[in-house]
């Protein structure tokens, strides 16, 4: 083994300054002073008082649990790492990892309370006990680690501790940390959501957004009148209490639906809170309740009062919304559900980071519109965290779809309209209403369970309703969502389309193209060459499809006989017997020995030739030797063949043209001209590709 020790520079040995305020050097919220925070002395160091972030849950430094021989040095380091003196070329780190970092160094001094030892005297060999120690009670590699970062702490703040201090590196113990750990540094190592996942997901997020949302927050408006209308005026007199039930128990006999119940007795509060009286006042009107129930009984559940839309199977979506909140239907779980099917529409479409959504607040939206009021781009603003100077976030503002725009006005609607922060939790849970909760965002654990119960209500309805878009499993596990993995996915896909890592860049606030490809799986990982074997796989399936279904034989335009002779030749390569290669592996083999160079498209299939491409020749003498899709010129370029669908997609141009240029009483007259010169022009493309066809409207 070899071990190097470094002397480094001894400590500051001077005491500290008597008992200073531990975050004097941070920024605090608005409702602390500096007077109400921890000092050095303290057993406990609350950390909630520098937790900008909205959604931070509350957090303390417990120096109780810490052996009480290493406590000092342990209180100079998170000392040092809140507001105290820097070591050359650190920053203050966020409380967040301060907190992190102290919960793995308990587990290291645990370790070392068995032993005789002190930091000074350990030894290369003890921390490769302490790695082997780690191996026993940490099964993943990425808490290993973590546990490893913790104990290099010690040297990394080495000049702030006074009385005990580790002497060497650890990463320069030979055998310290797992080397596979090294085979995709730089990536992003959070999972994406497997797409068979992230379908049926969104639909039914969007589903509760556009679909059952109108009924939750029709419950949302009635639980909120019988709050409001409770002991309403003229129902302390018994005569009109009595009048007043009376009535309500008629209609009850008369439509013949049950009285409210719950659990198999008279729900007294729902009757009450409708009647806007107490429920000890109903027990002197007991006979014409139980007249009531023995005509037409007591509910097992008591639900809202309120129709409930028909499903694409012409039935309720469900049978009711229950008021109490056990109820796996009830208002305060529909309304937690719909809250999260919010998030996940933000989340995925607009990439925004969970602190970032969590910031969301009322009035967040703005729709711009054009002169006839037709809205046309949605934006969101929000506080930015990650990479800015102002701990306390900085003002940012996303561009986003108009799904997005739904997801924050439903948001909007299932809150009070004194409640600003749109993530925070909703009033219909036991006892939210006498939390300061609805000013501070829902925590990140709160809203990771919050995905899983949504996965799980989803299959339960599917389940229960025999429906065929339940959120699958992945190999025979329910995959768990975290709320990091949306923007991950988000990446993924962004960075699949033609010019995507730099849209991605942009989209993402990253610095350079290398983050982002980071972000969405780095290009050292091999990120370029699984979205191109990926491609290439899709378009080989397209090509051997149109081979199979003669279509090859069909197709028009400037490039059609090189087209047909390729994918014929293509054709025989991938048969096999006589029949198509349907293997997937096979067709990856094929496709990286025979490419056939076709790139079908929307408007256009693309035979590319590199000496004829238009997209070549902008590139400068950077050609790749692909095709470049973000710089097509269709209308002009000899690599271009036609199918019939290419040309369908193009006379459908032609028709959303004229119905602009019909249907636009007012329009700037350059703009005019640009829509009647696209127009005529793609009419002249048609006619000369393809003469046996009508190309007008």
């Amino acid at each position: 083994m070899s071990l190097l020790t470094f002397a480094g520079a001894e400590p500051d040995r001077t005491s500290l300054d008597a008992n200073p305020f531990v975050l004097h050097a941070r920024q605090l919220r608005p409702e602390f002073r500096l007077e109400d925070t921890a000092r050095f002395d303290a057993d406990v160091w609350p950390l909630t008082p520098v937790l900008l972030k909205n959604q931070s849950r509350q957090m303390s430094l417990r120096f109780v649990r810490i052996p009480a021989r290493f406590r000092v040095v342990i209180k100079e380091i998170c000392y040092g790492m809140l507001s105290g003196p820097l070591p050359p070329g650190e920053d203050w780190p966020a409380p967040e990892s301060v907190y992190a970092w102290f919960g793995e160094i308990i587990r290291f001094l645990d370790w070392m309370e068995a032993r005789p030892t002190v930091l000074r005297d350990l030894t290369g060999d003890d921390l490769l006990d302490y790695q082997r120690f780690l191996t026993t009670v940490l099964k993943k590699e990425g808490g290993r680690t973590r546990a490893r970062a913790a104990v290099r702490q010690f040297w990394r703040w080495r000049t702030v501790l006074t009385a005990d201090r580790l002497r060497f590196d650890p990463r320069h113990v030979d055998g310290w940390g797992e080397s596979k750990s090294q085979s995709r540094a730089g990536e992003n190592s959070t999972s994406r959501i497997p797409e068979q996942v992230l379908g049926p997901l969104f639909a039914w997020a969007l589903r509760f957004i556009d679909e059952f949302s109108p009924d939750i927050l029709t419950a949302v408006d009635a639980w909120r009148q019988r709050r409001g209308d409770r002991a309403g005026p003229g129902f302390h007199q018994s005569r009109n209490l009595r009048q007043a039930l009376g009535a309500l128990l008629n209609e009850h006999v008369a439509a013949g639906r049950a009285l409210p119940g719950l659990d198999g007795k008279l729900n007294k509060l729902h009757l009450a809170r409708t009647l806007g009286c107490s429920r000890a006042s109903l027990d002197h009107h007991r006979d014409l309740i139980d007249e009531a129930a023995a005509a037409v009984g007591i509910s097992a559940t008591t639900f809202f009062a309120i129709p409930i839309t028909l499903d694409a199977d012409g039935k309720p979506w469900v049978e009711g919304i229950a008021t109490h909140h056990t109820h796996r239907n009830s208002l305060a779980a529909l309304a937690r559900h719909l809250h999260i099917a919010c998030y996940i529409v933000i989340a995925y479409l607009s990439g925004m980071r969970d602190s970032e959504i969590k910031h969301l607040r009322r009035g967040c939206l703005t729709i711009e519109r054009d002169e006839d009021q037709i809205p046309y781009r949605w934006k969101i603003n929000s506080l930015a965290f990650k990479g800015e100077d102002d701990d306390a976030g900085v003002p940012a503002t996303w561009s986003v779809g108009e799904p997005v725009a739904r997801a924050v006005t439903a948001l909007e609607l299932l809150h009070r309209p004194d409640v600003h922060v749109l993530m925070s939790c909703t009033d219909f849970s036991p006892g939210s209403l006498d939390r300061k909760a609805t000013e501070r965002a829902l925590t990140n654990s709160s809203t990771n369970t919050q995905l899983n119960e949504f996965v799980a209500w989803v299959n339960d309805y599917c389940s229960q309703h025999e429906r065929a878009d339940a959120v699958p499993q992945v190999n025979r596990r329910t995959f768990r969502l975290v709320t990091s993995q949306f923007r991950r996915t988000l990446a993924w896909f962004i960075a699949r389309r033609p010019g995507g890592t730099i849209a991605g860049a942009l989209a993402y606030r990253h610095h350079s193209v290398q983050v982002f490809e980071g972000y969405a799986g780095t290009s050292e990982a091999g990120f370029r060459a699984e979205v191109e074997s990926e491609q290439a796989l899709a378009r080989g399936e397209h090509l051997m499809a149109m081979i199979d279904a003669h279509e090859h034989t069909a197709l028009s335009g400037p490039a059609a006989e090189e087209a047909a002779e390729r994918l014929e030749a293509f054709g025989h390569r991938a048969r096999f017997q006589g029949q198509v290669a349907l293997d997937e592996r096979r067709l990856q083999r094929i496709m990286e020995r025979h490419e056939p160079a076709i790139y079908p498209g929307k408007y256009v299939t693309c035979v590319h030739d590199h000496t004829k491409a238009l997209c070549e020749k902008a590139r400068r003498g950077r050609s790749e030797g692909l095709p470049d899709h973000g710089a097509c010129r269709p209308l002009s370029c000899r690599n271009v063949a036609l199918t019939p669908a290419n040309i369908a997609a193009w006379q459908r141009e032609i028709h959303r043209i004229e119905r602009r240029l019909k249907t636009r009483r007012i329009m700037p007259p350059l703009l005019r001209h640009r829509l009647i010169e696209r127009r005529d022009e793609i009419v002249a493309f048609l006619a000369r590709n393809t003469p046996h066809l009508e190309a007008t409207a």
